[in-house]
C-alpha cells in the first residue's frame, strides 16, 4: 500500500505588508508634524488703541513720525513730520535714515504707508529688513473710512 505523505513546507518568507503599514503612517505623522516647520512668519506688534487714542497722538506735537512709503513699483520713500526727504530710496538707506532718525529722537512712532496697488510681498520684506535692523515697533498706515 501506498502511503500518502504530506508535503508541509514552512514559508519563511517575510510578510512586508504591515512593515509597509506602519512606514507610511510615521511617514504621514512626520509629515503632518514637520510642516510648521516651513512656514515662516514675520513678528508683528499690533495696536491696541482705540481710534479716539489714536487721532490724539497725532496731534502731540512733540511726537515725531516717520512714514516709509511703498508705491506700486516698490519704489520707496520717506517723510520725516510730513516732510518729504527723498523718493527711490534703497531699503539699505531707508533703514540707514529711519536708525539715525531713532538716534536723534528715541521716542518717533515708524509707520509704513503703501499704496493700495502695492505687492503685500515688498511690505514684508521691509518690514523682515526693519526688524533684522532692531526696529521691532513698525506701524502700518491706513486710511479711516467713515
Amino acid at each position: 500500500m501506498y502511503s500518502q505523505t504530506r508535503n508541509l513546507k514552512i514559508i519563511s518568507e517575510i510578510n512586508v505588508v504591515p512593515y509597509i503599514d506602519v512606514m507610511l503612517v510615521l511617514l504621514i505623522i512626520f509629515m503632518v508634524s514637520s510642516s510648521s516647520l516651513f512656514f515662516k512668519g514675520v513678528d508683528v506688534d499690533l495696536p491696541n488703541m482705540a481710534a479716539e487714542s489714536a487721532s490724539a497722538l497725532l496731534k502731540e506735537k512733540d511726537v515725531n513720525f516717520l512714514v516709509i512709503e511703498i508705491n506700486q513699483k516698490g519704489q520707496l520713500g520717506l517723510s520725516v513730520n510730513n516732510k518729504k526727504l527723498q523718493q527711490d530710496f534703497s531699503i539699505e538707506s531707508i533703514i540707514l535714515r529711519v536708525k539715525k532718525e531713532l538716534l536723534i529722537q528715541p521716542s518717533s512712532i515708524v509707520v509704513i504707508g503703501g499704496d493700495v496697488l502695492t505687492p503685500y510681498s515688498k511690505i514684508i520684506i521691509l518690514l523682515e529688513a526693519l526688524r533684522y535692523a532692531g526696529i521691532s515697533k513698525v506701524g502700518l498706515l491706513t486710511d479711516i473710512k467713515e
